[in-house]
């Protein structure tokens, strides 16, 4: 999956969202990184060593509803749903309910979508992607670097997507990209599961271990 995902931006770490399954479409990873570079880190649901009490019980159980009600494109129930469950949300998951709200009240509001920076953008990416609408979410990211060319996670982005669906060179090219401008990539790169159909091919093992002869 994509952008080992909790609602991440890929700034220089992120965290992870547990996946709740999408009708007919895989889901990736949500992603939020810490500060300037934008990337995802260690899965706020699933730590290390156990399981967070968040990944179980009530509080649980309705954010999955939440997020499967905006899955399928149920906006109005799932804004409130969303809104119920910010004010008691753990604060692993509060910044993930804050995000797919907004991506409802967008969707309800129906205009034109504008974005005061490009990490706002894309956070809005992320939710696309961690609701199983990646020709939109690779939209939103292509967007992002036509007016920010040097947005290493928006290629970061575009190389997860391009995994998911198989598209070897091209997920090559981008992750090559988003090194280049980050090396912290690299070290992300190395330990994303959304890359697992990369793992086999011997370029992409070079791309992420150059010092390995």
């Amino acid at each position: 999956m994509i952008l080992a995902l909790v609602s991440c931006r890929l700034y220089s770490g992120s965290t992870v969202a547990p996946r709740v399954p999408s009708p007919g479409k895989p889901m990736m990873q949500e992603a939020r990184s810490a500060a300037p570079s934008r990337k995802k880190a260690t899965s706020a649901a699933t730590k290390p060593g156990g399981q967070s009490s968040a990944g179980t019980g009530p509080f649980f159980q309705h954010y999955q509803s939440a997020v499967q009600l905006l899955q399928q494109g149920r906006y109005d129930k799932a804004r409130i749903a969303l809104e119920s469950l910010l004010p008691t949300a753990p604060a692993e998951f509060k910044e993930r309910c804050q995000m797919y709200l907004t991506t409802c009240e967008r969707q309800l509001a129906g205009h034109s979508l504008d974005f005061p920076t490009p990490e706002e953008h894309y956070d809005y990416a992320v939710s696309q992607i961690n609701t199983g609408y990646y020709e939109e979410a690779r939209e939103q990211l292509e967007s992002i670097l036509a007016g920010h060319p040097e947005a290493d996670y928006a290629y970061y982005g575009l190389a997860l997507l391009d995994s998911i669906a198989g598209r070897t060179q091209d997920c090559l090219g981008n992750l090559a990209r988003a090194i280049e401008l980050n090396p912290r990539n690299r070290l992300q790169a190395r330990s994303d599961s959304d890359f697992q159909s990369m793992v086999d091919d011997p370029r992409f093992t070079e791309l992420l271990y150059p010092e390995v002869p």
